[in-house]
């Protein structure tokens, strides 16, 4: 017992030091951050499976109901901060955009090549975009519409002999021509072309396949493809430089640059195979489901058809083919293609890390983490399209709220798709854009550079 009362003191110390550290060590009320609300599901498989097994756009949305605009989730290896605020995807991709760097898996990296626009940021990124933006203007489509009328003119009557069409393999067929002439300019031969495009189909189904590299593997198939494709490009590009004939196209801009700016073959042929990969498979997609909204609203495909008619008949009157003016021209057709990258969001979200630690809205994103801006979520929110669910190109009578229309992103690596949709419709797709637009993609990223 005479033992007790210094050991209770003893003991009684120890604590209070140990308490006044840790005081002393926690930050003050006003600097305490924290991990926005959410799960981070099960140890190393996170919330994955719940994402493959559910509707992408319940998986999103049951979140958000439970958690707000702003969730920390941990999907495919990663953990991740998903935003469906306007104002939040805004910081990320344009007022803050330094402090979050595009990503991307190694293998597609590997699949479309290190030098393509898409991986890069700096000065580097910004001098490609510009010279990509160039071949996306309207003063380089307006040259093009006659060529591309003859390309659906080609394509009509075999539609017309077939009994039963696959709408997207078509329309990747329509897409992909007009890929090409818009990058390589001048006609192609035939068997090149089809040569080209074979490799494009063997890459594109080894893109989203698992990145196991052994033999008859999808991904293994896709990377001889890539091999091949790069090799036949180096051809084409030396044949152009050495016949001093750049040929037109983005391959013409690319090849004409002198001196500090030349590009190396590699560079070029890495740019040239981002830039149709990305371009062809989502203008198909956007078609696909363009021809689909219609089929399914019969009035608007009336309407289209007469608004087209009107159209037809002017230009019967002067014996003439489409023109770029007439394009100008197809209110209702514009409002349904605007509804249509809407309703479909091609680009869901795409993917960006933190370069390090940023608070946003009073949460801590920790360095290394991936933020997912969620295109699709902010495209189907009722306080900004009202009844979101149903098909309605008459809401784009008015603009629409700023930084809630993105079908091409926002910022430094948002699609020049986007430019040419501004000029078009007569106002910003994406407000507050970054000066250096550029570039394309798919249904989580490729689909920005």
């Amino acid at each position: 017992m005479s033992l007790f009362p210094p050991l209770f003191l003893f003991v009684s110390f120890v604590f209070l030091v140990v308490f006044t550290l840790r005081l002393r060590r926690r930050p003050p009320e006003n600097e305490k951050r924290r991990l926005p609300p959410g799960s981070m599901g099960w140890p190393y498989i996170g919330e994955t499976l719940n994402l493959y097994t559910q509707n992408p756009n319940t998986f999103f949305s049951t979140r958000q109901n439970r958690h707000g605009k702003m969730f920390k989730s941990h999907i495919l290896g990663c953990p991740c901060v998903m935003i469906s605020s306007p104002e939040v995807a805004k910081i990320i991709l344009v007022t803050k955009s330094h402090l979050f760097k595009p990503t991307y898996p190694t293998s597609k990296e590997m699949m479309i090549g290190p030098q393509a626009v898409f991986f890069h940021q700096g000065s580097y990124h910004s001098h490609l975009k510009k010279l990509i933006q160039s071949s996306f203007l309207p003063s380089a489509v307006k040259a093009l519409v006659s060529e591309i009328e003859a390309i659906v003119l080609d394509l009509l009557p075999i539609w017309d002999q077939t009994e039963t069409i696959n709408t997207l393999h078509e329309m990747k067929k329509y897409s992909y021509a007009v890929a090409m002439i818009s990058v390589f300019g001048k006609k192609m031969e035939v068997e090149e072309m089809e040569g080209l495009k074979e490799l494009y189909h063997c890459i594109e189904k080894g893109y989203n396949s698992m990145p196991l590299d052994l033999p008859g593997t999808p991904f293994n198939k896709a990377m001889k493809a890539r091999k091949l494709l790069n090799e036949r490009l180096r051809k084409l590009i030396q044949k152009r430089r050495d016949n001093r004939d750049d040929g037109g196209g983005l391959l013409g801009v690319l090849l004409g640059l002198k001196g500090k700016e030349q590009l190396s073959d590699s560079q070029i042929a890495d740019n040239i195979i981002g830039v149709i990969f990305a371009a062809h498979d989502t203008t198909a997609s956007v078609l696909t489901w363009l021809l689909k909204y219609l089929h399914d609203h019969p009035h608007l495909l009336d309407a289209v058809k007469m608004e087209q008619e009107d159209i037809k008949c002017k230009r019967l009157e002067t014996n003439r083919g489409i023109t770029w003016d007439d394009t100008r021209n197809m209110p209702l057709t514009n409002r349904v293609l605007q509804e249509t990258l809407r309703a479909a969001s091609i680009l869901s979200f795409t993917f960006r890390e933190a370069v390090e630690d940023v608070e946003i809205e009073g949460y801590l994103i920790p360095r290394g983490w991936k933020v997912l801006p969620l295109f699709r979520t902010i495209h189907y929110c009722s306080d900004f399209f009202p009844d979101p669910n149903k098909f309605d190109p008459s809401r784009f009578e008015v603009a629409p709220r700023a930084n809630t229309f993105l079908p091409f992103g926002n910022g430094a690596h948002s699609c020049p798709d986007g430019m040419w949709s501004e000029k078009m419709t007569g106002y910003s797709m994406a407000p507050s854009p970054c000066p250096n637009k550029g570039c394309l993609s798919n249904s989580i990223g490729i689909g920005e550079s």
